[in-house]
């Protein structure tokens, strides 16, 4: 049996990789090509990056929540992230009396920050290359089970000797479409509070409307606190608990910048497909996302239509309305940057270059019918992709279904125990009925499920649908719905002060979610082989796609690991159809260029009126640039996606410049092949977060906090 081993062109080819593009791996700061990073004005050496025994850059940042990036800026704990990261954290502490997420907060006091709640911060520990260890486990000829046996066990192995008894979280993942595992050491810390957030009508300032656009003037940060136990360690919340004391933390430049100055950002970038093959990119841009744009646009309208209504309504589905329109405009951004900047024709040059190696007759045994298996597995689960992608957000929207399904079954197990346990068991069931019901409104839910499960029927071929959601009466779900246990909160707990099993078992709702969730399963269950069988094709494409190439530049996807990624403050290339107001060089944008694009009482493109004294009497105070304009935001040509967002902007010196927060919609296809000449970061410049807390919030006390760089 042939033993599957590390090909060693994975790590050469990181030697080779260009500046700006390229999502590094922390421990392999050292096999970078420093030379090129200092010429380039990195003053740093790769142990003040990364090290495991002392403080370096990497101390300094943390996934936030699982679904962002932060940076510590002070030896108190204080974090920095993006606007659209805290959202849901400051939507949560609001109310229609108190409405923080449109007026802003400040904590003047540090009784006064709120308790972020469910909300966590990782620290990465440290990190190490397991793929020799596993891939010796691993033979050509296993079959998918069996590799996964032999996988989990290691990773099972590996984390049992990582974790220390449970004081650590170890988590493996596999590189390189399964060719390469490494493992990583995180210290996650659950105290995390509410320090200050802006406006909306800053931090949100130019909404959907400028959201993926250039030139952009969003103040898009807020604030956070870590908190510790007395001995620095993690905690839950309690009063008694102390702000944390960091390894590392960031000193904050007023330096400002020019084009060709370095850059850096740090975090956790969360997937990118940039081996994805040009079967794959068709299937995405004809199929999948067409269908994902179309369920989620209708999804907003729904929201927005009772949103608009309520302040309370508003407020419950903040958080959700503003994820579902940033993936919406993301995903129909991609379809038209893909179709721009020809990136099917860019892979099918790739793939005849790899072909005509694969059919080499030393080859073609495994390789030569790749890319053929690849191109056939598309044909076959095309139409199965885009019921994937009505279903996702007919579970992720029409809320009914999750909570009839999940509580439903908690129900049934509740209503056959006698009344001890029942008893023992009522409060387990009440923390499920909150959670559940948290940010819910009856007549949005009842609309959304009667509207989404329409548009299934209308558009998921019948071969491949749910029985279930093909039968249901759509325009009458919502009165199934209001009749249901499960109608609302106050329903459900009159369910858990009397329950009864017969009622369970009858609920329509409950079976309707039931059978969905079974056709889900079963439908998954057919494809299970062929997706198997794709798996193995994707991981022989490209250990061979690199045999193939081996002077071309290689580096892993993005997977929610901390990565690094190095290049310059850079220019792009003005646009007819922009206003670019007060900018010379087309690498940031000014407060007048903000303050242009003002229209009062406007839900994007409003300002407080604080904002535009300030900006009358030229009240920039220590933060304006040396040419004497306010700063807002800038570009660097970095290489990031989802979950970067937060990530810091770091000079050649380690200091902070400022947050990364989104990208351009020229280049929407980053995700599945780099744009060098188009594709670029917008960052919110630190000295305009720091003149919004200073300046217009008057919390200067959090600006003397930080350690600054004038």
């Amino acid at each position: 049996m042939k033993k599957v081993f590390l090909l060693c062109t994975f790590l050469l080819s990181f030697l080779q990789m260009r500046a700006d593009e390229g999502m590094w791996l922390m421990m392999l700061v050292k096999r970078l090509n420093g030379t090129d990073m200092q010429k380039e004005g990195l003053h740093l050496t790769p142990d003040e990056i990364y090290s495991v025994n002392n403080s370096s850059l990497k101390d300094a940042i943390v996934s936030f929540g699982g679904f962002c990036t932060g940076e510590i800026v002070s030896s108190q704990g204080l974090v920095f992230t993006n606007h659209h990261c805290g959202y849901d954290a400051i939507a949560a502490a609001s109310t229609p009396e108190k409405d923080y997420l449109k007026n802003g907060y400040w904590a003047m006091k540090r009784d006064q920050e709120f308790n972020a709640k469910n909300l966590y911060v990782r620290f990465l520990v440290r990190m190490d290359d397991v793929s020799k260890r596993i891939n010796t486990k691993l033979t050509s000829d296993m079959t998918a089970e069996a590799r996964k046996a032999a996988i989990d066990a290691e990773y099972k192995a590996i984390q049992t000797e990582n974790s220390e008894n449970g004081k650590y979280t170890v988590v493996v993942k596999d590189f390189f479409k399964g060719n390469e595992f490494y493992y990583f050491v995180y210290q996650d810390y659950k105290d995390i509070r509410l320090v200050g957030a802006p406006p909306a009508s800053l931090g949100k300032f130019g909404g959907d409307t400028d959201n993926w656009e250039w030139p952009r003037h969003t103040a898009d940060f807020s604030i956070f606190r870590v908190y510790a136990d007395a001995n620095n360690n993690p905690a839950e919340y309690a009063m008694g608990n102390v702000p944390l004391k960091p390894k590392h933390f960031l000193p904050v430049s007023l330096k400002g910048y020019k084009p060709g100055d370095f850059a850096m950002i740090l975090g956790y970038p969360g997937t990118t497909n940039r081996y994805l093959t040009s079967f794959g990119i068709q299937q995405m841009t004809t199929k999948d996302y067409p269908a994902w744009v179309e369920a989620s646009k209708l999804s907003m309208d729904v929201m927005k239509k009772y949103m608009d209504k309520d302040d309370a309504t508003r407020l419950d589905y903040a958080s959700q309305y503003a994820s579902v329109a940033n993936y919406w405009k993301n995903r129909q951004g991609t379809i038209d940057a893909v179709n721009a900047n020809g990136t099917v024709a860019e892979k099918q040059q790739a793939e005849a270059a790899y072909q005509k190696w694969a059919l080499l007759p030393e080859n073609e045994p495994v390789y030569g019918g790749v890319l053929n298996d690849i191109q056939a597995y598309y044909k076959q689960i095309s139409e199965r992709n885009v019921e994937r992608n009505f279903s996702s957000q007919l579970q992720r929207n029409a809320k009914y279904i999750p909570v009839a399904f999940s509580l439903g079954s908690l129900f049934k197990t509740y209503a056959d125990q006698d009344a001890a346990g029942q008893a023992a068991m009522k409060p387990k069931v009440q923390a499920a009925i909150d959670r559940l019901y948290d940010n819910f409104h009856a007549n949005v839910e009842g609309e959304m499920l009667n509207s989404l499960v329409n548009l299934y029927q209308q558009r998921v071929s019948k071969d491949v649908a749910s029985p279930a959601v093909l039968g249901a009466d759509a325009k009458n779900l919502s009165l199934v719905a209001a009749s249901s246990i499960f109608a609302n909160k106050e329903s459900a707990v009159m369910f858990l002060n009397n329950p009864d099993r017969l009622k369970i078992d009858g609920d329509q709702l409950f079976q309707f979610a039931n059978a969905y969730i079974s056709d889900y399963k079963m439908l998954s269950g057919r494809f299970v082989k062929v997706d198997e069988s794709f798996e193995k094709n994707n991981r022989l494409y490209l250990a061979g796609l690199m045999m193939a190439s081996p002077d071309k530049k290689f580096y892993p996807d993005a997977n929610s690991t901390m990565r690094l990624t190095y290049g310059q403050v850079d220019v792009l290339p003005k646009r007819d159809d922009r206003n670019y107001k007060g900018v010379k060089e087309n690498f940031y944008t000014t407060m007048g260029g903000m303050v242009d694009k003002y229209k009062k009482g406007d839900e994007e493109f409003d300002l407080p009126q604080k904002v535009l004294d300030l900006y009358k009497k030229k009240d920039f105070g220590m933060y304006k640039d040396r040419s004497g304009y306010m700063p807002i935001n800038f570009l660097t040509n970095n290489d990031i996606t989802g979950g970067n967002s937060g990530s810091p902007v770091i000079d050649g010196y380690g200091r902070l410049i400022g947050l990364a927060f989104d990208g351009n919609s020229e280049a929407l296809s980053g995700d599945i092949v780099f744009e060098p000449k188009l594709q670029k970061t917008i960052n919110v410049d630190v000295r305009y977060v720091l003149w919004v807390i200073d300046k217009y919030a008057g919390a200067g006390h959090i600006v003397s906090e930080l350690s600054l760089v004038k």
